[in-house]
């Protein structure tokens, strides 16, 4: 019961942070820029976006004209996300509250620790990928002028969130020790049953 607890938690902290992982993808505030007291420009993987009360929204048309930290960004939180699809997949085969290999208690246990290390790669993609971002972004703003700088936006800690999350459900998931344990215990008690059963075939 222990373990398949600490892997619903793992499952569910994982699933919390790839939406937030999606969320920060998708959001503007990737960067943002104040020119006067109410005029804003935010720039995110995917658009870019500025005006005072009303704010009007332009796609990103051409790959090749973003800067190279956007585009690497953008490629690595889509494989993230990918890799902690496929994680989720796994691990759900592979949790003890599934029916999926039920005969099969060491494959399965097997199985939940490799979603589990998916989960903690993505998440750690995610934080080196965002860390990387957010240093691009503090080295331009030191050397430029900074009234014409760029500063970092809300889509950077959203993700940062996401990736620390991940990481935390895939190590809960990627635990082996209790259902160790729980296989040790049924096959102890597999044997008794059985020796048991000798026994009384004897009388």
């Amino acid at each position: 019961m222990a373990s398949s607890g600490l892997q619903l938690l793992g499952f569910f902290l994982s699933l919390v942070g790839l939406a937030a992982t999606v969320t920060a993808t998708v959001m503007v505030e990737w960067k943002k820029q104040s020119q006067g007291k109410s005029h804003r420009i935010y720039e995110g993987l995917w658009m870019s976006c500025s005006g005072n009360e009303r704010t009007t929204c332009e796609i990103h048309e051409s790959l090749l004209k973003l800067p190279t930290e956007v585009q690497a960004t953008r490629a690595v939180m889509l494989l993230s996300i990918f890799l902690s699809a496929v994680a989720l997949l796994v691990s759900t085969v592979g949790m003890k509250c599934t029916r999926f290999m039920d005969n099969k208690p060491a494959s399965k246990a097997t199985i939940a620790m490799i979603g589990g290390i998916m989960f903690m790669v993505a998440g750690l993609l995610t934080l080196i990928i965002t860390s990387w971002y957010v240093k691009v972004i503090v080295q331009a703003f030191n050397v430029s002028h900074r009234l014409q700088s760029y500063d970092f936006g809300k889509a950077v800690f959203v993700s940062w969130a996401g990736g620390l999350l991940t990481m935390a459900g895939g190590a809960f998931l990627s635990c082996r020790r209790c259902s160790r344990s729980e296989s040790t215990q049924s096959i102890s008690s597999n044997h008794l049953l059985s020796t048991t059963n000798h026994q009384s075939n004897y009388v």
